[in-house]
């Protein structure tokens, strides 16, 4: 199964990790730990992302289309990555999260991620939005 590890990150941890007297820091502690995820067959995919400064939100709201800068939620953690975990099931993922060495400063979400979309009765949508593109 797969799952998403949803990585909040408090500013003063953004700040760090792109500061660049203090980046060598952030990443010794998290390198070794995707290492690990990567050498036991479980890290499907990972991306971080840029600052929340550089995020925008798009609504619509009584039909007027409304874009705003920054993120969409105002707290101290913001969402700072995406770990793409390919695990047996929640009881391991559930694992790979308690090591996660941001913890102590920031927040991990975990979330069973959708199946994939496939062109099959199960997922007719595929097929639509290939059609469409």
């Amino acid at each position: 199964m797969q799952v998403s590890l949803l990585i909040y990150q408090s500013q003063g941890a953004f700040a760090e990790r792109d500061d660049p007297d203090r980046r060598a820091a952030f990443w010794a502690e998290r390198i070794p730990y995707y290492h690990a995820m990567r050498a036991a067959g479980v890290l499907a995919d990972a991306v971080g992302l840029q600052l929340p400064a550089t995020a925008v939100t798009l609504r619509v709201r009584n039909g007027q289309r409304i874009v705003e800068d920054g993120p969409y939620a105002d707290t101290k953690e913001q969402l700072g990555g995406v770990l793409i975990l390919d695990v047996p099931d929640l009881t391991a993922a559930v694992d790979w999260m308690w090591r996660f060495p941001g913890l102590q400063t920031g927040v991990v979400e975990l979330r069973p991620n959708l199946p994939a979309l496939a062109a099959s009765a199960t997922h007719p949508e595929k097929a639509d939005l290939e059609k469409a593109g």
